[in-house]
């Protein structure tokens, strides 16, 4: 069995508790408008790699993120690779590191991962169904399917949102949002992201076209505000 590696990166500090050592794998269903990683798409790589070879390569790291950090897995979409992603894990567990996938969760195969993973990022791309596919080019069902089973599991959370201008940026989104993940348990961070334009330049090399040319970076302080409005909201909402 083999894998298909986009990318490593060796202390994340953004992507899970504590240091993490990042593995941006290749592949992903979903063709987000804002997609930053459109080179992690398709399955194509030049870092081929047997679950044997990856936690090898982990175990060198171990010494910088402890037990305070870990391995987060990202993509691309990394429950796009099932199979490989499910031994990755298991060999993680053996070497008791701590373990995260950022996912979207669009996916049909995903129990037995969550079965062994500690920690869940779950970018929630959209809550309304129509814009949902509008943004992706797919339906909710299968990331709403997901997070139940997040549910039913009890895994940890951290809750993720990219934010756009024009989009989704304003309070009254925040509280569709609100309404959304108000009773989700288990969460342990909520986050909102700006939205940034660096990835153009990888758009232009590989012949896409950037569906948002005309948008500008979010402004990181209004998106910090819309941040603490949200947390503030859900916050006052579990107090009550």
């Amino acid at each position: 069995m083999r894998g298909y590696i986009d990318s490593f990166e060796s202390m994340g500090l953004v992507d899970g508790p504590g240091v993490r050592y990042v593995v941006f794998m290749q592949g992903c269903p979903m063709r987000c408008a804002y997609c930053h990683n459109p080179e992690t798409w398709t399955k194509k790589s030049e870092i081929v790699m047997t679950p044997q070879e990856l936690i090898k390569k982990i175990l060198r790291y171990k010494p910088y993120f402890g037990k305070r950090g870990g391995v987060t897995f990202s993509g691309g979409e990394p429950l796009f690779q099932h199979d490989f992603l499910l031994e990755v894990l298991k060999l993680c567990k053996e070497n008791k590191i701590h373990t995260c996938i950022d996912t979207s969760g669009y996916a049909d195969e995903y129990n037995d991962i969550l079965d062994h993973v500690d920690l869940v990022i779950l970018d929630i791309k959209e809550v309304d169904a129509k814009r949902y596919k509008k943004l992706t080019g797919r339906e909710i069902d299968k990331s709403e399917r997901f997070l139940a089973a997040c549910q039913d599991k009890n895994k940890k959370l951290w809750l993720r949102q990219v934010i756009v201008p024009g989009y989704n940026d304003t309070q009254h989104d925040m509280d569709k949002l609100f309404e959304y993940i108000k009773d989700v348990k288990n969460v342990e961070a909520v986050e909102l992201l700006p939205y940034h334009t660096m990835a153009k330049k990888k758009y232009a090399e590989l012949g896409i076209k950037y569906r948002l040319e005309n948008v500008l970076d979010m402004n990181k302080n209004k998106c910090k505000k819309l941040e603490n409005y949200l947390i503030n909201k859900l916050n006052n909402y579990k107090n009550n």
